[in-house]
């Protein structure tokens, strides 16, 4: 009996290790190949990942796909720029993106799309033998979730979201405290989409028009269809930047997992306020009954019981803050007030102290190794590190840092959100995205040299 259960484990493992890396031969390229990626969607987003590819010489842009002749211009002025050969341009429509993906010559592909085309692209993507590399999020219900980790498993390909804030400096700073038990053993985090985004839902200073209340096809950019989910949907819309670090933390799908999940929203008056503000009371936008709530905040308990809380506040004036807090037996670091207090180590009863001291004597050691790479890339550094991590997995045909799992994980909080909300913050129960793979697998996310 005894050996049969080691055999089940043994096999357990072994099969939570090989799920969904590639089928095909891991070191088929080498860290010195070429990776040719197709780029679909380049409005402002994409062209942040444009502009991390074309700055190196191991990738080779094939093609750009969009919809917007406005966005390939500029997409193409920066390749001019770059110095680069041109890539074949695909300006065919929202579905254009198929023929993209039908060129054999594409090792990989950069999803910057709005977010209701997500799941589709990368399902078809994964179909088409492409490594993904997709923007947050990805499947907007639990259905394609589940569709995105069976397409991975089944075709052997690995598939990314590009969630850049698990590489900021300060928070894999604190990584590498928690795994160096400086907190003790956690207990409580917090953590959220802290960002004064109402320029962003309407026409902002980025459109030749200026400040206003346009959203739709009247609008530029995010605002042509990120407002309309803060019409239609009541829930935490954006819950990756707040949860990825905090999952890393935790080793959620390696040895711990989300359980359960409850949700509640204020009312809304942000995005109505700000349209009467910008367009006057009498613009067609202020009769809009916007369904999102200001402030979204959500409580999640885990199997080891530790318990997260996470807050999506986009739509009032404040300060921009992802307000995270790591709290542990041994102390707690806190985003907003920059704060640190370890138990038995520095000021004692009670007092906050700087945390830079300790950012800097726990800097991460990939930071360490690839600031100087980093400088000048977007969001402080941390794009130039995600996207890295993506063309180094795909380069080596190895699984990517941040996996399927993770990815559906992070982005099904927003459909279980807006079940909670609609049923009076009824808790949800937690998929388990892995089947029980969570149990056998390690974390190993920013173990690696290079990502």
């Amino acid at each position: 009996m005894t050996s049969r259960r080691k055999f089940i484990r043994t096999a357990a493992a072994a099969s939570a290790g090989l799920s969904i890396l590639p089928s095909f031969n891991v070191l088929s390229k080498s860290p010195n190949a070429q990776l040719r990626i197709g780029f679909i969607g380049v409005g402002f987003r994409g062209q942040g990942h444009l502009s991390r590819a074309l700055e190196r010489n191991d990738i080779e842009v094939v093609a750009i796909c969009d919809i917007q002749q406005r966005m390939m211009d500029m997409a193409l002025t920066r390749v001019r720029k770059s110095g680069k050969s041109r890539p074949k341009v695909i300006l065919e429509g929202p579905y254009g993106y198929k023929k993209l993906l039908d060129n054999k010559d594409i090792d990989a592909v950069i999803i910057s799309t709005p977010w209701e085309w997500h799941a589709r692209m990368c399902l078809d993507a994964m179909n088409a033998g492409k490594y993904v590399g997709c923007e947050v999020n990805t499947g907007a219900t639990i259905e394609e979730c589940w569709e995105l980790v069976r397409t991975s498993e089944r075709t052997g390909m690995p598939m990314m979201m590009l969630e850049n804030v698990c590489y900021r400096r300060d928070v894999m700073a604190v990584l590498n405290m928690v795994r160096q038990n400086i907190f003790g053993e956690l207990i409580h985090l917090q953590g959220g989409y802290q960002h004064d985004l109402r320029g962003v839902k309407f026409n902002d200073g980025k459109d030749p028009l200026g400040p206003g209340a346009e959203f739709g096809e009247k609008a530029f950019s995010e605002a042509q269809w990120r407002t309309q989910h803060s019409v239609h949907r009541n829930g935490d819309l954006y819950p990756s930047h707040g949860i990825g670090p905090i999952a890393m933390m935790l080793n959620i799908n390696r040895g711990n997992r989300f359980t359960r999940l409850s949700s509640y929203a204020t009312k809304a008056r942000g995005l109505h306020n700000y349209v009467v503000k910008t367009g006057g009371e009498n613009h067609p936008n202020a009769k809009v009954n916007f369904k999102l709530g200001d402030v979204v905040t959500t409580m999640i308990q885990t199997s080891n019981e530790e318990t997260v809380l996470l807050q999506h506040d986009t739509n009032l004036p404040r300060p921009y803050s992802l307000g995270f807090r790591v709290q542990g037996t041994n102390g707690i670091w806190m985003d907003v007030n920059k704060s640190i207090y370890i138990e038995g180590q520095g000021k004692e009863h009670g007092e906050w102290e700087d945390a830079k001291p300790w950012l800097e004597k726990y800097d991460h050691p990939l930071w360490k190794k690839y600031a100087s790479d980093a400088a000048g890339a977007g969001h402080g550094g941390m794009d130039w590190f995600v996207f890295n991590a993506f063309v180094e997995a795909a380069k080596q045909r190895v699984q990517t840092p941040q996996d399927v799992y993770d990815a559906v994980t992070w982005s099904a909080i927003s459909p279980l959100s807006e079940a909670s909300i609609a049923n009076g913050g009824a808790a949800m129960e937690f998929p388990d995205f892995t089947s029980g793979k969570w149990m056998y697998r390690k974390n190993d996310f920013a173990i690696s040299d290079s990502y």
